[in-house]
C-alpha cells in the first residue's frame, strides 16, 4: 500500500509512529519495568507488541477511529493545560485550603474496622476450556475467534496476546495461537459452582461478573478467630476442589484495595494488607493510578500529562490543582484513591435499571443478515427478561457501524413489553431507518420497568406529557405559573387519544469518552411570533382605582378606599378592637376588616400568617367581592354571624384553592399564552 506524504513526514518525524499509538490492548495496567506481575503480563516485549499492533491496524476503520479519539484526547488534555495556565497563585492558594479541608473531611471517614476480600478466577473461560479438553494444558490458547479475542491463557499471554485483542493480530503475535469457541452455557456452570463456595463466607456476596467477587469476611474472621490470610487461603483451596479452577485473592481493608490486591500475585495467588493506616498509605504511595479500578486509558492521561500525576499520592500533593479543575464529585473520588480509601459497607440491593444484549459479528450490509442478528438478539433478549420476570416501555437500539461510529435509537412505549415478537417488531423499525449501513455490532435494551412503579408508587393524579396534552383539561391547566387563557379549545384540535404515542430518542456518537454530541432535529419552533415564553412571570397587575389595597398600618392590616366610597382616607383600628367592631350593624363597620394581631381576620375568623401575603390578598378580595354583591343586587340579606361567615369562607377556599394560589395576573393581556394554548394553535395551523 503507498503512503502518503504526509504519513512520509510523520515517519521522518517520528521514526518510531508505534510509541504514540494505544489501543485497549496496547495500554495495559500492566507497565514493562514494574516489580509486581499483573494479569500474567510480566516479560512482555511491549515496544514488539506495540509495533506488531500498529503495523497490523495501520489504514483500517479501526485505526482512522482510534486515531480520531486520540485527537480529541489531544485536544482535551491542551484545553485543561490552557485552564490550568490561567490559574493565578491566589486561586490555587484558595483551593489548596479547600483540598487540606476536603483531605481532613475523607480522612475522618476511614474504616478500618471491616476487612474485604476480592476473589477473582484465573484466566477464567480459558481455565474452564482446559478443563474441559486437558490437551490444551501448556499450550498458547485463547478463547474467541479470529475477529475478537474474549480472554487468552497464560501460555498466549507471554506473547502479548490478551483479552479485547483482533484475533488475527492474535495470530501474528503468536503464530502457535490455538482458538477455541466461546461456550456462556459452560462458563455459568462454573461460575454457579464457585459461588457456591463464595456463600459460606458471605452470604450476600457482591458478584462482579461470572468470574469475580467481593465477600466481606469480617463477621467470618470474628466467629472463627482466623485472620484474613487464613480464609483466603482455605477459601481458594475449597474453590479448586468444588470446580478444579484456581483463583486468586486479595485483603484489604476496603473494595477498592481489595480488588488492587487480588491481582498483585496472580495466578493462583493472594495478597493481604493489614487494617493499619501506615501500612495502607505505604501501599498505595508508589502505586500507580492506572491500578485503580475506575481510572482508566483517558483519565490516566489527563492526569500524567496535565497535572505529572502517576501514583496515587502524587493525587494529594496536587489536591489543589484537582479541585480547581474537576467537579467536586471527581476531586473527591481522586483524593480518596490518595488516602487509599474506599467502599466498607455492604451496599443495599440494587433493583436492576435495565437490561440488554448485544453481540459483535464481521462487518455486513446485507439487510436480510442484519435482521436475522436483530431477531436473535431479540429473542435473547426476553429470554432473559422473562428469566427474571421483566417487562419495560423504552427500547434501544445500538449500531455500531464499519467505521466504529457508535449511533443509538429509542423508542419509549405506551404497553410494556417483554415477548421476543414485540421486541422484534419496535426494533425492526428503528433499524429500518438507518439503512443501508454497514454494521459490525447489533444491541438492544430495555429500560423503564413496570416493577419500578411498584417500588415507588407515583402520585395517581400526575400525568404525562401526552396524557396532558391529548386531556380535555389541558386547556384548564395552570402550567409554569401561568394563567391559561381559558377552556375554548376543542380535543379535536389536539392530539388524537387514540393514536399510539410514540416518542423517539436519537442520538449518534462517535464513540468518544468525553461525551455523545445529540443530533434531534425534530424540536418545534418556538420563535413564533403569536407567543413568547418566559421563565419568569410578570409580577401582579396594581390593583384598580376602584380596588382596594391592603395597608400595614400599626400592626393592623386596614382597607383604603378611594374617594367616592362609603368611608373616606384611612381608618386606624386599635388592635384591641371588640367583637362589636367586628360584626357591626352599621354599613361601614360591617364591610370593613382588619387582622387582629396581624393574624386572624375580623369579619371570619380565619388565621393566615402575615408570610402569606398572595394568600391574604385573595381573602381580602373575597370580602369586598361579598359586599359589592350585597350592594349591586340590593338585596337585604341577613347579616351572616361570625362562624357562618367562617364556615362560607373555608368552603370557598377549600373549592378553588389550589388554582387560586398559584394563579398570576399577565401585565399585558395576551403577552404570554399557555403551552397548551401553544401547542393546540399549531395543531389547527397544520
Amino acid at each position: 500500500m503507498e503512503r502518503s506524504d504526509g504519513e512520509c513526514a510523520s515517519s521522518s518525524e517520528n521514526p518510531r509512529p508505534w510509541q504514540s499509538y494505544h489501543t485497549v490492548y496496547t495500554n495495559a495496567k500492566a507497565v514493562a519495568n514494574e516489580t509486581p506481575r499483573f494479569e500474567g503480563m510480566d516479560g512482555v516485549d511491549k515496544e514488539k507488541v506495540q509495533k506488531v499492533v500498529y503495523e497490523m491496524s495501520k489504514g483500517s476503520k479501526y485505526f482512522e477511529n482510534e486515531e480520531r479519539k486520540e485527537a480529541f484526547i489531544r485536544q482535551k488534555i491542551e484545553h485543561m493545560r490552557a485552564r490550568c495556565a490561567k490559574l493565578t497563585s491566589l486561586v490555587i492558594s484558595h483551593y489548596q485550603k479547600v483540598a487540606d479541608k476536603r483531605i481532613l473531611e475523607l480522612e475522618a471517614t476511614r474504616d478500618l474496622s471491616r476487612s474485604w476480600l476480592h476473589v477473582d478466577m484465573d484466566a477464567f473461560y480459558a481455565a474452564v476450556e482446559t478443563l474441559s479438553n486437558p490437551s490444551l494444558k501448556g499450550k498458547p490458547m485463547a478463547v474467541g475467534t479470529m475477529s475478537m479475542i474474549c480472554t487468552a491463557n497464560y501460555e498466549a499471554r507471554r506473547f502479548g496476546v490478551r483479552a479485547a485483542m483482533p484475533g488475527f493480530i492474535a495470530r501474528k503475535l503468536c503464530p502457535e495461537l490455538i482458538f477455541v469457541p466461546t461456550n456462556f452455557t459452560k462458563y455459568t456452570y462454573y461460575s454457579d459452582l464457585t459461588r457456591k463456595v463464595f456463600c459460606k463466607y458471605d452470604p450476600n456476596f457482591m458478584a462482579a461478573s461470572l468470574d469475580e467477587a467481593y465477600l466481606d469476611i469480617t463477621e467470618v474472621c470474628r466467629e472463627r478467630g482466623i485472620s484474613g490470610i487464613e480464609i483466603a487461603e482455605e477459601l481458594r483451596t475449597s474453590v479448586y476442589e468444588e470446580a478444579g479452577l484456581t483463583c486468586s485473592a486479595g485483603v484489604a481493608p476496603n473494595r477498592l484495595l481489595a480488588k488492587v490486591c487480588s491481582d498483585i500475585n496472580k495466578p493462583n495467588g493472594q495478597f493481604v494488607l493489614p487494617n493499619d493506616r501506615m501500612a495502607v498509605m505505604t501501599f498505595i504511595s508508589s502505586l500507580p493510578i492506572r491500578k485503580i479500578g475506575g481510572i482508566g486509558k483517558v483519565t490516566e492521561h489527563i492526569l500524567r500529562d496535565v497535572f505529572g500525576i502517576n501514583t496515587c499520592e502524587e493525587m494529594l500533593q496536587k489536591g489543589s490543582l484537582l479541585c480547581a479543575v474537576f467537579s467536586h464529585s471527581t476531586a473527591d473520588f481522586f483524593l480518596s484513591v490518595g488516602l487509599g480509601l474506599g467502599s466498607t459497607n455492604t451496599p443495599q440491593a440494587r433493583f436492576r435499571k435495565s437490561i440488554s444484549s448485544e453481540r459483535t459479528f464481521s462487518v455486513t450490509e446485507d439487510k436480510a443478515l442484519l435482521y436475522r442478528k436483530l431477531a436473535e438478539i431479540a429473542e435473547m433478549l426476553s429470554a432473559d427478561m422473562q428469566k427474571e420476570g421483566l417487562r419495560g416501555r423504552t427500547l434501544t437500539l445500538k449500531l455500531k457501524t464499519a467505521s466504529f461510529e457508535v449511533r443509538t435509537r429509542a423508542v419509549t412505549l405506551q404497553k410494556y413489553i417483554s415477548s421476543s415478537e414485540d421486541i422484534l417488531k419496535h426494533a425492526s423499525v428503528l433499524l429500518k431507518a438507518e439503512l443501508p449501513v454497514s454494521l459490525r455490532l447489533i444491541g438492544l435494551r430495555v429500560t423503564q420497568f413496570n416493577e419500578d412503579k411498584v417500588r415507588a408508587p407515583s402520585d395517581p393524579t400526575q400525568k404525562t406529557l401526552t396524557n396532558f396534552m391529548t386531556s380535555g383539561h389541558a386547556s384548564k391547566k395552570i402550567v409554569g405559573d401561568q394563567n391559561s387563557l381559558g377552556s375554548d379549545i376543542n380535543d379535536d384540535c389536539l392530539i388524537d387519544d387514540k393514536e399510539t404515542s410514540v416518542s423517539l430518542d436519537v442520538s449518534e456518537t462517535n464513540n468518544y469518552e468525553f461525551g455523545d454530541p445529540v443530533c434531534d432535529n425534530s424540536l418545534p419552533d418556538l420563535n413564533d411570533e403569536n407567543c413568547s415564553f418566559s421563565n419568569k412571570i410578570s409580577e401582579v397587575e396594581k390593583i384598580h382605582e376602584n380596588e382596594v389595597s391592603p395597608l400595614l398600618e400599626g400592626n393592623s392590616l386596614v382597607l383604603r378606599q378611594e374617594e367616592g366610597s362609603c368611608c373616606d382616607g384611612v381608618e386606624e383600628v386599635d388592635k384591641d378592637t371588640t367583637p362589636d367592631n367586628k360584626v357591626g350593624t352599621s354599613s361601614n363597620q360591617k364591610d370593613q376588616f382588619i387582622w387582629l394581631d396581624d393574624y386572624k381576620c375580623s369579619l371570619c375568623g380565619t388565621e393566615m400568617p402575615p408570610s402569606f401575603i398572595e394568600e391574604r390578598q385573595e381573602h381580602s378580595d373575597f370580602h369586598l367581592a361579598e359586599r359589592l354583591q350585597k350592594e349591586e343586587s340590593g338585596s337585604d340579606l341577613r347579616i351572616l354571624t361570625h362562624m357562618e361567615r367562617c364556615v362560607r369562607t373555608q368552603r370557598d377556599h377549600s373549592a378553588s384553592h389550589r388554582k387560586r394560589k398559584k394563579q398570576k395576573l399577565f401585565e399585558k393581556e395576551g403577552t404570554h399564552i399557555p403551552i397548551d394554548m401553544f401547542f393546540a394553535k399549531r395543531n389547527r395551523n397544520f
